[in-house]
């Protein structure tokens, strides 16, 4: 039988790290990368292709709607059988879900990997992290089931969920965790072993979004997307700021980053009511674990009074990847409601 044909497409990031002036940049293109790993060729057949080289800061939307487009018209010709995306691990928890989002009911197999240590340091996991990602696109188990777990994220010998994954620690080769469900496989010796696959209710409602959607188009509109943190210490004042501006300083939506169960400061509100009679806001948990409140706290910046102002509540949804979603809906052009029915899937 012919071996699987996977295409990798590198981004850049801490996997593709060669030597700066005194420390390192991106430089090693997706053909080094793979030419860097021994026995890739035994697993698949492999076609490299560098995107981007940059550091993951610096990646965005737009570099994932074009990772997206190359993906779908890959598989419009029918020439590539799994896909593999190489980037910095700053981003990889946004950047996967957005593909997650805009592969939507794609049904082949997507895994997004990096490195936490760059190829000038000891035992670099770049390598072994781009074999086992091979190994998971190229696996029967994984392409069986690849419509129901989505894009995946693998580092450390464990496969996670693009809705599920963040990244927990700077350093850590174990850095990457799904804290609400665990991963859903585990890569051991030269196998694949699923042991569970994402909730992933909201995939029909982002699919029907994105249908007749030109990735192209969705380039050129931008609706830019303000995560707010909301601690003990800050009065407010940049809410107010925005709240008080015609245009809103230009963002398109926002996501608060809410204490507790999905809490902000009554000091907050006058401002919070306002921006969301304007824009979409959406209320998240900076906890980043567990899913919101809905009908417990009635207090003045509770649940219960978010939700009667017109604020989202985002569920379970963690702040950064509400950002994403929030950013794509916009895009779309989608509207309160269509917007409100995305987070049902995150109830």
């Amino acid at each position: 039988m012919s071996k699987p044909r996977i295409a990798v497409y590198a981004l850049g990031g801490t996997i593709a790290m060669v030597p700066g002036a005194t420390g390192v940049v991106p430089g090693l293109s997706a053909a080094q990368l793979t030419a860097a790993v021994p026995g890739l060729g035994d697993v698949a057949q492999i076609r490299a292709e560098t995107i981007a080289m940059v550091a993951s800061p610096n990646l965005d939307l737009d570099i994932v709607l074009e990772v997206a487009a190359r993906i779908r018209a890959d598989a419009a010709r029918g020439d590539t059988d799994g896909w593999v995306v190489t980037q910095g691990t700053d981003t990889i928890e946004e950047t996967a879900f957005l593909l997650d989002l805009l592969l939507a009911g794609f049904g082949r197999p997507v895994i997004v990997t990096g490195a936490m240590r760059n190829p000038m340091m000891v035992a670099p996991d770049g390598p072994a992290n781009i074999l086992n990602a091979v190994r998971a696109a190229a696996s029967p188990a994984v392409v069986r089931e690849a419509e129901a777990l989505g894009v995946l994220v693998t580092l450390n010998d464990t496969l996670h969920a693009a809705a599920e994954v963040v990244k927990a620690n700077t350093h850590r080769l174990d850095a990457f965790t799904s804290p609400q469900t665990g991963p859903v496989g585990l890569l051991i010796e030269d196998s694949v072993m699923l042991t569970g696959a994402p909730n992933r209710p909201w995939r029909d409602a982002i699919a029907s979004l994105l249908a007749g959607q030109d990735l192209a188009t969705l380039k050129t509109r931008k609706a830019p997307v303000l995560l707010a943190g909301i601690t003990v210490t800050d009065p407010g004042l940049l809410l107010d700021h925005i709240a008080a501006s015609d245009d809103r300083l230009g963002y398109g939506g926002i996501v608060l980053a809410g204490m507790g169960g999905g809490h902000v400061p009554a000091r907050m509100m006058a401002s919070v009511a306002t921006l969301a009679a304007a824009l979409p806001v959406l209320i998240a948990g900076r906890v980043g674990n567990g899913p919101l409140l809905t009908r417990t706290y009635e207090y003045a910046g509770s649940e219960m009074d978010l939700a009667r102002h017109g604020v989202l509540s985002a569920g379970r949804l963690h702040p950064l990847k509400c950002c994403g979603l929030l950013e794509l809906a916009l895009r779309c052009r989608a509207d309160r409601a269509t917007i409100a029915g995305l987070l049902a899937g995150f109830a």
